[in-house]
C-alpha cells in the first residue's frame, strides 16, 4: 500500500526558513514525478512546485526564487526548502505523485505552515 508521509511544519516569523519532507512507502518515489501542493483556508489546493524523475524541477509563480525542491533517491524522500516565507506561505502542504490533474496516491494528512509574527 502505498503511503506518503509529510512532516517538517511548524510556526515561523515572516522571512524565516523551513524544510519539508515527503517520505514514500510502498513504492519506488524515483521513478515518479513528484510535487508539493498547498492549501489555505477556503483555497483550493495548488501546486506549488515539481520534480520529475529526471530531475527537472518547476515552481510556481508565488514561490519561484524562494523554494527548492530536492529528491533523495537513496531516503525515497522528496523536500521542499522554503526559505524567506511570507503570510500567504500560510497552508497545509502536501506532497504527491503524478500530475496536478491526475495523482497517483491517496492524500496524505500534510503539514501545517504557519507563518506569522
Amino acid at each position: 500500500q502505498v503511503q506518503l508521509v509529510e512532516s517538517g511544519g511548524g510556526l515561523v516569523q515572516p522571512g524565516g526558513s523551513l524544510r519539508l519532507s515527503c517520505v514514500a512507502s510502498g513504492v519506488a518515489l524515483s521513478v515518479f514525478r513528484v510535487g508539493w501542493y498547498r492549501q489555505a483556508p477556503g483555497k483550493q489546493r495548488e501546486l506549488v512546485a515539481g520534480i520529475s524523475s529526471g530531475l527537472s524541477t518547476s515552481y510556481a509563480d508565488s514561490v519561484k526564487g524562494r523554494f527548492t525542491i530536492s529528491r533523495d533517491n537513496a531516503k525515497n524522500t522528496v523536500y521542499l526548502q522554503m526559505n524567506s516565507l511570507k503570510p500567504e506561505d500560510t497552508a497545509v502542504y502536501y506532497c504527491n505523485m503524478g500530475s496536478p490533474v491526475r495523482v497517483l496516491a491517496d492524500w496524505g494528512q500534510g503539514t501545517q505552515v504557519t507563518v506569522s509574527s
